[in-house]
């Protein structure tokens, strides 16, 4: 059965302006338009480590009290929590490996696996961008 928000609790939390911690929140499954259109933006042109920012910022859709998320929030979560953020959406959104379906070449007849992208080699987020390998 297809899963399109996963809950999750971040270890630390996101401190809210009025002192509060945000630790509880939702994250949808990401559409194409959100692992493309972050690459038209000019901050991750600038600087394509900061894809993880806006990608996130599109499909985090509640992280506790807080009314908007931006990439600003994503910003001022600590490290620790964009790191689970991270795993969580590569978690959510990878493609099953064992699975994906086959096809044989035309030309050489070798087995190519289709739909086999790992997040970041379809533009999503690349494993580099969050600092791990």
């Amino acid at each position: 059965m297809l899963q399109i928000e996963h809950e999750f609790t971040l270890p630390v939390g996101l401190l809210g302006e009025d002192g509060i911690l945000h630790r509880d929140g939702t994250m949808r499954l990401a559409t194409a338009a959100d692992e493309i259109l972050p690459l038209a933006d000019v901050r991750v042109q600038r600087n394509p480590a900061y894809l993880s920012v806006v990608l996130l910022s599109r499909v985090v859709t509640r992280l506790g009290g807080v009314e908007t998320i931006t990439p600003k929030t994503i910003e001022g979560l600590f490290a620790a929590d964009l790191a689970h953020l991270q795993a969580l959406y590569n978690e959510v959104n990878a493609v099953d490996e064992a699975g994906g379906a086959g096809a044989a070449c035309a030309h050489c007849g070798e087995e190519v696996r289709t739909g086999q992208e790992r997040l970041g080699e379809s533009g999503a987020i690349p494993s580099n961008a969050f600092g791990t390998r």
